[in-house]
Formats: structure tokens, sequence, C-alpha cells
């Protein structure tokens, strides 16, 4: 299905169904479907052909989607860009995708248009009031124009190039189709699943893989509401979902975590409206997954794995599974993705062994942009080598060991990373942790925990020791704790520890 399409599929099943809540704004399918097709006119008249890649940085607005689909509808190639991203950042995207055109959010105006200078960037004042708008913003644009009534091309066209996290390094453009985000879209509503009277909270930014493919097309694919949070805010997530009396949302742990930690007055708010809180990104212990069941008053919490470059599908780990298997992704794959534990020679790990996940699903990449040695090495025929380690149980469930090159060598032996941020989480003090290698003259590398600590604690590296050593053997307890007042991370709430890497470059010397 093209992705033009899907929309007009749900205008038909639901015109004056609520499409779009954005702070007090509201649009109809019907509305939000003829303001994407305005907004196909406006960047048509800006010169955007098809084929051609557009460029949208903006918050969780309506302007980010009426460009989307007003680039699927001119049958040009969106481009998500991360607003945060610095003008040299924002310049070498650009550069790689070769977008001509753009649509910016005012706020994030001068870091974008000072990237490229051969770029044409009309500007989203989505705050501001009809009147009080310039005559040239996006969004008068938009209301000024006629409606499109061009033809969609096949589902077989490009219509995303999506920038991974850089989690490792300078991200990758992985160029998706059509109908493989239609795909992500439909089997993400099933895996859940989720219903045609859904209010889903779109918190992590819109501009991302998940909460872009997964979230925002799976609820529009269902003709359900979409109720976009500007930006992610812990008492915001919480007033939005009281107001909107939203059903289903999704974010980062720490995204769930931090209301509870931050917000005193946390169970004042009614959320018991909501009926799923998905996560992803990361795992969540079985503590904490307790602690936020009893916090928010439910015990419907779903974790979902995945990655840009597949969609992002991958496997789910259902409510009834939180507890029992918590640290699992699941037991294979969600419906329409197949998952195997690869070991180094090819074959399936069996129970009780540990290889890299490999994924297959019709919602693949194509490639990665202009990288065909990077597309080669990432995919074994039709398997997308994902670069995380594995293990199965003798249930089948997969958890996620580490990536393989987060893995820690020191002495010899090998330390998973997330093994002792998963044991270093339980510490009441600990609010947030990173775990590390840093390279070691001896040991190859030594075990390096980054901490944010509880305000008024007295963590140390010889307290953390001494949590640690009777859960976990000696050689993976971190040598060394580093205090933080945060950790680097990307905006879907992974950490970024190539960052923390080159910060720890000096090699230590202490035994």
């Amino acid at each position: 299905m093209h992705l033009s399409a899907l929309l007009d599929s749900a205008v038909r099943s639901g015109r004056d169904q609520e499409a779009v809540v954005y702070r007090e704004q509201r649009w109809t399918y019907g509305e939000f479907a003829a303001a994407a097709r305005r907004a196909a006119t406006v960047l048509h008249e800006a010169g955007l052909r098809p084929g051609d890649r557009l460029a949208v940085m903006t918050h969780n607005t309506p302007a980010f989607l009426f460009a989307a689909f007003g680039a699927w509808y001119a049958g040009a190639v969106l481009v998500p860009v991360n607003h945060k991203l610095q003008t040299a950042e924002v310049a070498r995207q650009l550069a790689h995708c070769g977008a001509r055109l753009a649509v910016v959010d005012a706020e994030v105006g001068e870091r974008a248009t000072a990237a490229d200078p051969g770029v044409r960037w009309l500007v989203s004042h989505p705050d501001a009031a009809p009147e009080q708008r310039p005559a040239d913003s996006f969004e008068s644009l938009v209301a000024a124009a006629a409606p499109w009534s061009g033809e969609p091309g096949p589902d077989t066209d490009t219509a995303q190039v999506l920038y991974t996290s850089g989690t490792s390094g300078t991200p990758k453009g992985c160029v998706h189709t059509h109908r493989g985000i239609a795909l992500t879209a439909t089997y993400t509503a099933a895996a859940i699943p989720l219903r045609r009277d859904e209010r889903f909270l779109v918190c992590m930014p819109i501009w991302h893989a998940s909460p872009l493919n997964n979230w925002t097309l799976g609820t529009l694919l269902l003709g359900a509401t979409v109720v976009l949070q500007r930006e992610y805010e812990p008492r915001g997530m919480l007033e939005a979902i009281q107001r909107e009396r939203v059903t289903a949302l999704f974010g980062a742990p720490i995204a769930l975590i931090a209301p509870v930690q931050s917000v005193p007055d946390f169970a004042s708010y009614d959320l018991s409206s909501v009926r799923s809180w998905i996560y992803g990104a990361g795992p969540l212990d079985a503590d904490t997954v307790r602690r936020l069941m009893a916090a928010y008053g439910s015990d419907q919490f779903h974790q979902v794995y995945g990655m840009s470059e597949t969609g992002p599908v991958g496997a789910s780990l259902s409510p009834a599974e939180q507890v029992a298997k918590a640290g699992a992704i699941g037991r294979g794959g969600m419906p329409g993705v197949d998952l195997r534990v690869v070991r180094p020679d090819g074959t399936d790990a069996g129970a009780g062994e540990s290889g890299e996940i490999w994924l297959r699903s019709d919602t693949r990449m194509v490639g990665y942009l202009d990288d065909e040695a990077a597309t080669a090495k990432a995919f074994a025929g039709d398997w997308y080598r994902s670069g995380d380690l594995g293990r199965i149980d003798a249930d089948g469930f997969v958890t996620v060991v580490d990536r393989i090159k987060d893995v820690i060598i020191t002495g010899g032996e090998n330390v998973a990373s997330q093994e002792v941020e998963g044991a270093l989480r339980g510490h009441p003090d600990v609010l947030d942790v990173a775990v590390v290698g840093r390279p070691h003259p001896q040991w190859g590398e030594t075990v390096v925990a980054v901490v944010v600590a509880r305000e008024g604690s007295a963590l140390d590296t010889a307290a953390v020791r001494a949590w640690l050593e009777p859960r976990i053997a000696r050689y993976k307890v971190p040598r060394e704790v580093v205090l933080r007042d945060q950790l680097p991370r990307t905006p879907s709430g992974k950490v970024t520890k190539h960052v923390l890497r080159a910060e720890l470059t000096s090699p230590a010397t202490g035994a």
C-alpha cells in the first residue's frame, strides 16, 4: 500500500473521526487529508518533484504530518531530521540525502537554515494563531493552497530515508519503500494489538523510526487518533494522558520511569484510560517492571524490539511475560517477522547459547543510502544482521545480551555491559547507568560504570562494588565508577556509548 492510500482509506472509512490532536487544535480525517493534499501543492510549487527528497526538521507538530503526507501525495521522499542537531550536523545530513527543499520549525530555524544556502526552507509556526503567522509560513501557505489532485506512484517507490540513531558512530540513511513502511504499521498494530478507538500519545520524537512508522502510522492505518505532545516532558506526558484520555503510548524506558521519579504529585493524575504502556530501545528488569506496574496501576506493559533497518519491526514481549521473562525481547519475531539467533558459523544457536540476532521481514530497508559496502555487510541473503548478541533460554525466549561491539573483554573474560547495568539499576541510589570498557595495558579493557546518582547519595566506587559483588561475578564488577549529571542519549532514549568511550580514552593505570 502506498502511504497516501493509507490515509485515503482512513478517510473513506471514517471521514469525521478525529485524526490528529495538537494542544487545542484538532483535525478530523477529512480535514487532515485535505490539508495534506494542499501541502502537496505547496511543496510542488516550491520545486519538489517525484523522487525528490524533502527534509523535515520539526518537533511533534501537525506540520510534520502535513509535510510527510504532502510529500507522499506528490511522489517525493520524506527525510526526517533530528531537531536537536547542530548546524554542521544538519549540513552533513542534507548533503548526504541531497534534499533541496525542507520544512523546519521556527524554534530551530536558525540552526537549520544556516546549514546550506542552497536549500529552500519553509518555516512552520505551529503555535501561532492563524492571523499572527507570517504570510509565507508553511501553515499559511497550506491554508491558501488548492488541493493536490495527482495520483500516487507504485508502493515500491521510495517513501523515506531514515537516519539511524548513531549510537555507534555516524548515522546511516535507511532507504524504505511505501510498501515496507505500510507493512511496518500493519505488523505493529497486530502485535500489540492496537484498536480503532485508540487515542495514541506520540511523545517521543516523531522524526524517529519507531514513533513515526510503528505508532503514528500504525494509529492512522486503523483510523484512530494521534495525540501529539510537542516534546517529551514527564509532567507534560501525564497531563496529556489525563486531558485527552489517552489509551496507549510509547517511550524509551526512561520516559516511563522519569514521571514516577520526578513528578512529586504523580499519584494525583488520572491515568486510568491507558490500556497499553509500550516501551522499547532497552529492557526493564523485573524489579523495575513491578515498581512501574504499581505506580501506574496497570499490568498492561509491552516491550518492543526492532531497528530502523527493519522498519522498525522485530519482536515483542507481552504483558503476561513482563516479570517472568523480564529482560527478554520475546519468543521469536512479532507477526510478519522471522527471528533467529545465529552462531558465528551461521547455524542456529540452541537453548542456553548465544549468537547474533538475525531478522527477516518484508519491511526491511532497500539498503543504506549511497553505501553499498555497509549494505552488503548488514545482510546475509534476506536476513538482516542486527549486531545484537542474543541468548535463548529453555523456553525459546531471546534476551539481548549486548551489542556485539559493546561486549567488554577484560583479562580474557567477556563481560556483557547490559548485565552489569541491569544489576546496578537495582541499587536504590542509581537513577541511570551505562557500562563501557576503558583500554587497559594489562587487562585489555577494564569495566567502567558511568552513573547518574540520586541527589544527596554517597555513591562511589567502593559502594558500587560492595553492592555488586554478591550479585555478579567479580570479573564483571566495575573497577571504576564515574558520576555524571546525565548520560548522553539519542532522542529515542538510547545511550550513545561511543561518546562515553571517547571521553574515557585515556588508558587506566590501576589494577
